[in-house]
């Protein structure tokens, strides 16, 4: 692999002893990781049930290497939500952002929702997660993903960051920025974006970082997390964006993420490598002993671990300046039909009626207190429970995904193994060997929820959403 021969010249500097490492690392297989999805079930559960071997990702608790020579995303497993893939370092910001349930958090730039589902995860049903992609394409993977991971109380969006701090100023308790850079870090697992890097360098990152980064800090609430994390090494976007934000705003200041041993192999920021226009903000305020802060974020380095390159940096928000913010909370009213009523009483699970809302016929379950979202381009307001049609209510994909065989009692398992599961993932017909209710029928794979199906005199049709069948 041809590296840009300026960005040799920085590494070497940055680097010095270790850069020969670091280069050593370009010849390593790349690393391939997937997220066990605490939503469904337990890293200790899956491991034993796992159809494939797996090994402990030394940071991420949840988190499992697997071998190269396997295909994760063809196993019904992935089709019922168990898990995320994503590489192994990418796994780290959502990971060590603190998250509690009951949080209001945002995924500001959260395409294709890697970091969102983890985030969902940690939240276990209460609270309300907004993720957010500006690129409305981009935002539809994210909402296939967070379904997909049985994600209830989420509301995915497209909008510009501004738009967004008009809506949600001083809301929430966690935000993370992953944010658009130059991609170093992926270099090796990504060779094509070397010319990405040709083509825009590292200054227009660090300006698109600079116009985002605000509108972030205003929707954040006094006392709340705010984690920037970039996958690259340089200096500019990572210890430079996260100089240039403390020296903006006196009312955040860094924070450790890092408190445990299993997090050797990590290297701390360093700052002295600070650019100099941003070290002579604080020189000329006397404040140079604020940067030594920059010592609490991280880096991953790929000869330091088995992953990718990323930088972390945690803001808290002072508390001293908090004010009162009322939020015009949504209002809304719903016109359920009996077939949805009937439908709804047979789910076990405790539903808030007066968070049901009927837009155009589809039926929505939102998450409490959001504010007014008019003018937002939404593409999702919390679960979409299903379709109200002339004479019948239809549940949603959305739905199969969020509920268990505890909370709907008309099941039909499939398993993992057999043929007739992956005939139903393909939208094909299958033959029920056991008698179910008519009606709909919740179609699982080991006691794991896929999709619906529909049983009418002994006949079964299949109800899988065909935009999600495997292919």
């Amino acid at each position: 692999m041809k590296l840009p021969e300026t960005f040799e010249h920085r590494m070497k500097k940055q680097l010095q002893e270790e850069y020969e490492e670091y280069l050593k690392a370009f010849e390593k297989p790349e690393t391939s990781g997937i997220r066990i999805n605490t939503l469904k079930t337990t890293p200790e559960e899956f491991a034993k049930k796992s159809p494939f071997s797996l090994r402990q990702i030394p940071w991420i608790s949840n988190g499992f290497y697997y071998d190269s020579n396997v295909s994760p995303a063809k196993h019904p497993y992935y089709y019922a939500g168990l898990y995320y893939i994503q590489e192994p370092s990418a796994m780290t910001p959502a990971n060590l952002l603190l998250v509690q349930p009951g949080h209001r958090v945002l995924d500001l730039c959260a395409a294709p929702g890697g970091k969102s589902t983890e985030l969902a995860a940690k939240l276990c049903g209460e609270g309300v997660l907004v993720a957010n992609d500006i690129s409305s394409s981009r935002a539809k993977a994210l909402l296939k993903n967070l379904e997909i991971a049985g994600v209830k109380n989420a509301v995915v969006v497209s909008e510009s960051p501004a738009r967004l701090a008009e809506v949600f100023k001083e809301y929430f308790d966690s935000i993370l920025v992953d944010a658009p850079c130059s991609g170093e870090g992926m270099f090796r697992k990504s060779p094509q974006i070397i010319k990405n890097w040709e083509q825009y360098g590292v200054d227009y990152y660090y300006q698109l970082q600079k116009e985002i980064l605000p509108f972030a800090v205003s929707m954040l609430r006094p006392g709340g997390r705010l984690l920037y994390s970039t996958c690259t090494f340089s200096p500019t976007e990572d210890e430079g964006t996260t100089g240039w934000l403390l020296s903006k705003y006196p009312e955040l200041s860094l924070v450790s993420v890092i408190t445990e041993p299993r997090f050797e192999g990590f290297s701390l920021g360093r700052p002295d490598w600070t650019p100099e226009d941003i070290r002579q903000i604080f020189r000329e305020r006397g404040e140079e002993q604020r940067l030594e802060d920059l010592t609490k974020t991280i880096r991953l380095w790929p000869h330091k671990l088995e992953g990718e390159g990323h930088f972390l940096a945690c803001f808290q928000k002072s508390r001293e300046v908090q004010k009162e913010s009322n939020f015009a909370l949504q209002k809304e009213t719903s016109k359920l039909t009996e077939e949805t009523k009937n439908f709804l009483e047979t789910l076990t699970c405790e539903i808030d009626y007066s968070k049901i809302v009927v837009r155009q016929d589809r039926v929505f379950l939102l998450p409490k207190d959001l504010p007014d979202l008019t003018g937002l381009r939404i593409l999702r307001n919390g679960l979409l429970l299903g379709e109200q049609k002339k004479g019948r209510f239809e549940p949603s994909q959305a739905l199969a995904c969020a509920i268990t065989s505890k909370e709907y009692k008309n099941c039909y398992n499939l398993a993992s193994n057999e043929e007739e599961v992956y005939r139903y993932l393909k939208c094909e017909s299958i033959e029920l060997k056991n008698t179910c209710q008519d009606g709909f029928v919740l179609i699982q794979t080991d006691g794991w929820s896929l999709g619906w199906g529909k049983v009418k005199n002994g006949k079964f049709k299949n109800k899988y959403l065909p935009g999600w069948r495997m292919m």
